[in-house]
């Protein structure tokens, strides 16, 4: 009779107490990590992002010791260290530092920190593993270890701003609106593409939860009856302190300060200005260092990013910024153009981002809820607190887009609207149970039908990518490591090699790359005689596959559309061109050039 009357406590232990919330958490950890690992084998691309592949490789300069140097080198970065150099008193002719490791000024250093934090960790092989039949199929290259190893850690970020989604929802609503919140967030199609490219938006996201917590809870601290000014305090320096750190993890970020101190000047409670103050004031002192590092480096506070305002506009169209030796600014001071950026900004931002935001149906009910009267105070501070984010977010983003934006529209660096994703299905959510709660069911039970079939259209982008046909691993055209890493290898650590991918060499054959010189004749011969020596020329279908009429034969007689289009078809090289020899295999889709027959000698140790 005790064994028995053991066993039936046991059974209802599993089946009421503890023992079911584990069967729960076990299942709900079981359910997690099948779709991570379907969307891993099945949806799953190698980087696709330059910016991601940018900030890898400068994460492993950091882990390997070497500083804060970059081997993708921007010929507008040449310029900006050329001109502060030059101005000062300097025994050494290299102003622009590029025969030596070149300082980047273009990232900021919280996101390549934290990799090369996990690179310390984790044993990353920098060559690639034709062995496994994981990483390589019948001996041809699948996937590249290091890019999945960060796919993982950044899809581990999303998992934690799931979690942090619930709590949020939690708080500002129920559970029903807290698991259905998160339920939408972990099955959002965008959010994986993000996790997979290698950006920074995985740890933006999660410190923008973490930044909206600190409000949520400095308006619960502020409605207090004797509201307690040092916790007040603390958590208003934490959120400066969390709008600073997600500065120096992308710098548009920042401008998130302003709702911060206007959501505390206004909702934090009695004289709020000190708080006000305290948050500005952390804020300013987290990122005076890195500006005061980017000003002694190149006389700029933000490098190369501090640019970007004049970035695809009519003075500089497409990556010519980026790619000029010598920028002509006289026009860059008319203000019309950025008129015309930020219109045509904010119009494709309106008609084009708003409507498909998130990717899901719930972003549309946040649209339909906007003007839904909530009785709960916290709620509706917290969406003044979106209202100002977003109105933020699209003129930041519209005046932030450079040609990036156009390559790849939805997964990009400057794409600030996907940090809303969790807030905005909180309160879409939250409109979807008040639809819900005045529908006529046949019985109580139907709800969880409805909220079912609500999951499934919400999440239909996800799905149809778990489904087949799976997606090639293989982000080319243009990447191809294997390709990349060949050319490397002939090599040397202290050449240069110029590129329209240079930051996949930079990242996949570890080698110093300059990106495509404006031209094919003065840029290039000014950057090959008086910065370094070009002892390569490589070219991906990112060149050779570009429009003709547009990129090739409008542009001038020196362009390398028509540089290209001798060398084919005339097989043909330039004579003063001081690249003339070219190994077999590689056109059409790809064209190597260099000094000399590198292919024939004994290739140099693999990255």
């Amino acid at each position: 009779m005790l064994l028995i009357a053991r066993v039936q406590e046991a059974v209802h232990k599993l089946e009421m107490g503890a023992g079911a919330r584990f069967l729960r958490g076990a299942v709900l950890v079981l359910a997690v990590a099948l779709v991570g690992l379907r969307y891993d084998l099945h949806g799953y691309q190698n980087m696709f992002a330059p910016e991601g592949m940018d900030a890898a490789q400068l994460a492993r300069n950091i882990a390997q010791g070497r500083g804060y140097t970059t081997l993708f080198i921007r010929p507008f970065s040449l310029y900006l260290l050329k001109k502060h150099n030059e101005s000062g008193a300097s025994a050494n002719p290299d102003f622009a530092r590029v025969r030596s490791a070149h300082p980047d000024i273009a990232n900021p250093p919280v996101y390549p920190l934290v990799l090369a934090g996990l690179m310390k960790v984790l044993p990353f092989h920098w060559a690639l593993n034709f062995q496994s039949s994981f990483w390589s199929e019948n001996g041809h290259f699948e996937r590249y270890e290091p890019d999945f190893l960060i796919a993982l850690f950044n899809q581990a970020l999303l998992l934690a701003s799931v979690g942090l989604t619930f709590f949020l929802a939690r708080k500002l609503f129920d559970r029903p609106v807290a698991w259905l919140s998160a339920i939408l967030v972990f099955g959002c199609g965008p959010l994986w593409r993000f996790s997979i490219s290698g950006l920074s938006t995985m740890l933006l996201l999660l410190v923008f939860l973490a930044l909206a917590w600190c409000i949520m809870k400095i308006e619960e601290r502020g409605r207090d009856q004797q509201p307690s000014p040092r916790r007040l305090l603390a958590l208003a320096l934490s959120a400066g302190a969390l709008a600073g750190a997600g500065a120096l993890a992308r710098y548009a970020f920042g401008w998130i300060i302003i709702p911060v101190v206007l959501f505390v000047v206004f909702f934090s409670g009695p004289r709020p200005m000190t708080r006000a103050v305290a948050a500005a004031g952390i804020f300013l002192a987290i990122l005076a260092p890195w500006m005061i590092r980017n000003i002694v480096v190149s006389g700029t506070p933000f490098g190369v990013a501090g640019f970007s305002l004049v970035g695809n506009t009519t003075v500089f169209p497409g990556f010519q910024l980026e790619r000029s030796l010598h920028p002509d600014f006289t026009f860059a001071l008319w203000p019309t153009q950025y008129i015309v950026k930020l219109l045509n900004g904010v119009r494709g931002i309106l008609t084009d981002d708003l409507p498909r935001f998130g990717g899901s149906w719930a972003s549309s009910l946040f649209l339909a809820g906007l003007l839904l009267p909530f009785r709960g105070l916290p709620i509706r501070r917290m969406r003044y607190f979106l209202f100002m984010c977003l109105g933020l977010f699209i003129v930041v983003q519209a005046l932030d887009q450079t040609r990036l934006a156009v390559i790849s529209p939805d997964v990009n660096s400057e794409n600030l609207l996907v940090l809303l994703i969790p807030l905005v299905f909180i309160y879409g959510v939250s409109f979807f149970f008040t639809l819900l709660d005045q529908m006529k069911l046949p019985a109580p039970e139907w709800r969880y039908v409805v909220a079912g079939a609500f999951i499934i259209v919400s999440c239909l982008p996800m799905i149809f990518t778990l489904l087949p046909p799976s997606i090639s691993p293989v982000s080319f055209p243009p990447y191809y490591p294997p390709s990349i890493q060949t050319i490397s290898r002939w090599m040397k650590p202290n050449e240069l090699v110029m590129s329209d991918v240079p930051w996949a060499v930079a990242w996949y054959g570890q080698r110093q790359s300059v990106w495509l010189s404006l031209n094919a004749q003065n840029d290039f011969f000014d950057l090959n005689d008086n910065y370094k020596a070009v002892n390569a020329l490589y070219l991906t279908p990112e060149t050779m596959d570009a429009r003709f009429l547009s990129d090739w034969v409008l542009p001038h007689n020196y362009s390398w559309g028509s540089f290209i289009l001798q060398a084919i078809t005339r097989n043909q090289i330039p004579p003063s061109f001081p690249l003339q020899k070219a190994p077999p295999g590689f056109l059409p889709e790809q064209l190597f050039l260099s000094d000399w027959a590198r292919w024939e000698a004994p290739q140099q140790p693999p990255p």
